[in-house]
């Protein structure tokens, strides 16, 4: 997709549009970065797509940015237009960031597969399913739900630490089991560690687990 020269880059020393394509070939869908300054001299970030646009320069007019006036970006989704306003105070409050950063300590076991321990991003942190397992030897604790129960959370309190978060930061969780009529040893458990107000829950039982394990948990914490 050619870019206009005109719309690849305005800068005015106070805030940037950066306007690329996401593929080398021609196509309907193109991201555009907005980078205005915050009064916290951070920036805030913000991503736009353009669908069904038939080109780039059609679909965007882009006026030029100015400290004293909204940054007004026009885009279109199927032949319709949609306007989205940057005021000073809205950036202020709408602080948005689209890189993730990865969550990694060896008080909690090592991820089995190609996935993180936990990952963070705009200030939430997702927590992968935790099993049972010792991080020093990497075998479950026992074979019993009650004492997986146990090692899970204390695995996922050292991941959420590690990440700045903890407990008390956690808003959802989902509990998978090998067994569902385990589900009251777990609760009894599992209420030790989250006080109220308890984070939302999901539970489920699976067919089966990674390792053959009695139980697993995920989360997501706010930080």
């Amino acid at each position: 997709m050619r870019v206009d020269p005109l719309l690849a880059k305005i800068d005015d020393g106070n805030a940037g549009i950066l306007a690329r394509p996401r593929l080398r070939r021609p196509s309907p869908y193109a991201g555009i970065w907005l980078r205005t300054a915050c009064a916290d001299g951070k920036f805030l970030t913000l991503m736009l797509f353009s669908a069904s646009a038939p080109s780039l320069p059609f679909a965007l007019r882009l006026p030029p940015p100015s400290p004293r006036r909204p940054l007004v970006i026009v885009s279109i989704i199927s032949y319709f237009f949609f306007k989205l306003q940057i005021t000073p105070s809205l950036a202020s409050v709408l602080y948005l960031l689209d890189k993730k950063e990865v969550v990694q300590t060896e008080k909690a076991p090592a991820a089995l597969g190609p996935y993180s321990q936990a990952i963070k991003a705009n200030n939430l942190v997702f927590v992968s399913g935790v099993l049972g397992l010792v991080p020093e030897t990497g075998k479950f604790v026992s074979d019993t739900v009650e004492d997986q129960t146990e090692q899970v959370l204390k695995n996922m309190g050292e991941i959420l630490k590690a990440s700045g978060a903890g407990y008390s930061s956690v808003v959802k969780t989902t509990i998978m089991l090998a067994d569902l009529k385990d589900f009251k040893k777990v609760n009894e458990i599992y209420g030790k560690y989250f006080s109220s107000p308890a984070p939302a829950r999901s539970t489920y039982q699976v067919a089966a687990l990674p390792l053959d394990a009695k139980i697993e948990i995920e989360c997501i914490a706010a930080l």
